[in-house]
């Protein structure tokens, strides 16, 4: 076991000495801390630093591992949001809902059209398809919900997720290494939550990762405050999750906790609360690191190509669809992107992506697209799942 407890301290510390690393070096800060901290986790998972011989070990490192996972995304977003300005935020919330409402027509439409292609070659084709439907409009919680649900052979379920992470990998890191920029050539549209500028005139601005005097006493102790509040609002979310489904349904705690902090926001002395985004930022760096480290690459196979044909499809044309749609709908290129990882990859991996754009402006509307897509996904996923299967 004690491996483990340092693989665990290492998944601390390596977000510690990224930001270390971006206050000193100007290579860190072009790469990105984001990343910096997948390409770490990525890398050690392919080195098998992950690997226990004793299965009960293994069982034991995976329960703290998703532990850690699902305790840092929470307490990350309340920070990364009480600096936000709700108010401007509410003026975008027309083209937020564009954005959403194309987004799930682009997922429905491309998983359709590949369940038509491929049905012939996969297993169980409409069950899948209603899967990907819930994992690419809500996360791997609506997916696995409706692997459960449908009856999904586990093997088949395996597979799809497999792919899905090696596929939809690659499109995170795409944007975390500057892809983002592409959309905003191709959406050039100005967002009104930024006073009337385009993206490209904000980011240059946007002071989103400042670590420099974090540990001053004048920033340290209100960082504390910011944690605490975050800490209570989780406390809040995990309770309400018990008392409403007998769970700690993640659903319920990240609405809740997305809710708490907005109202919190409107407060000057919760907004003006010092470092409260960079400690989000940290959080977000120890889940990335965590994620990037479940990474394997061994889970796919060449017998299941057509599966990866499958999920490549709906991925790539879904993108395509959305960005038509924004397009026509006239969404500015980092509301397309929150959005499109909101429901591609769910609301914890939005933060990551915000903060590679180094734009918190469109923070909110990122979680909120994922949310809606969350609580939505799973009823999509079964009801598709349904007609396609009586055709």
């Amino acid at each position: 076991m004690t491996k483990v407890y340092i693989i665990l301290a290492c998944y601390v510390l390596v977000p510690l000495l990224i930001i270390e690393g971006f206050k000193r070096w100007k290579w860190v800060q072009t790469l990105g801390t984001v990343v910096l901290a997948y390409a770490v986790g990525i890398i050690a998972s392919l080195c098998g630093v992950f690997h226990f011989q004793d299965p009960e070990v293994a069982v034991s490192f995976s329960k703290m591992q998703s532990m850690m996972m699902n305790v840092a995304v929470p307490l990350a977003i309340p920070l990364m949001l009480f600096n936000c300005d709700f108010k401007l935020w509410t003026k975008a919330l027309p083209k937020t809902a564009w954005a959403l409402v194309g987004g799930i027509l682009a997922v429905l439409v491309s998983v359709v059209s590949g369940y038509f292609i491929f049905r012939n070659h996969i297993p169980e084709p409409a069950k899948v398809s209603g899967m990907m439907t819930g994992i690419y409009t809500g996360g791997t919680m609506n997916f696995n919900a409706l692997g459960a649900s449908l009856g999904v052979d586990k093997s088949v379920m395996a597979i799809v997720l497999a792919f899905q992470m090696v596929i939809t990998t690659p499109y995170i890191f795409f944007l975390l290494g500057g892809g983002y920029k592409i959309f905003r050539k191709l959406l050039p549209f100005k967002d009104i939550t930024h006073k009337g500028r385009t993206d490209e005139e904000n980011v240059e601005t946007a002071d989103v990762e400042n670590y420099q005097g974090m540990l001053e006493k004048k920033n340290f102790w209100g960082m504390l405050k910011g944690l605490g509040l975050s800490v209570v609002f989780l406390a809040i979310g995990a309770g309400l999750a018990l008392l409403i489904t007998g769970t700690l349904n993640e659903l319920v705690v990240i609405l809740t906790i997305t809710t708490l902090a907005i109202i919190a926001s409107f407060f000057k002395k919760v907004r003006e609360l010092p470092k409260t985004f960079e400690l989000g930022m940290f959080f977000i760096l120890v889940f990335s690191v965590i994620v990037a480290s479940m990474f394997d690459i061994n889970s796919v196979n060449g017998g299941s190509l057509y599966i990866g044909g499958f999920v490549l499809w709906i991925m790539v044309m879904s993108m395509l669809l959305h960005l038509i749609f924004c397009r026509v709908a006239k969404v500015s290129g980092d509301l397309f992107c929150v959005s499109q990882v909101g429901l591609l990859c769910s609301p914890p991996f939005v933060p990551p992506i915000v903060g590679a754009m180094k734009n918190k402006k469109v923070l909110i509307s990122g979680i909120v697209v994922g949310l809606v897509g969350y609580a939505a996904g799973t009823y999509l996923g079964a009801l598709l799942a349904w007609i396609l299967g009586g055709i």
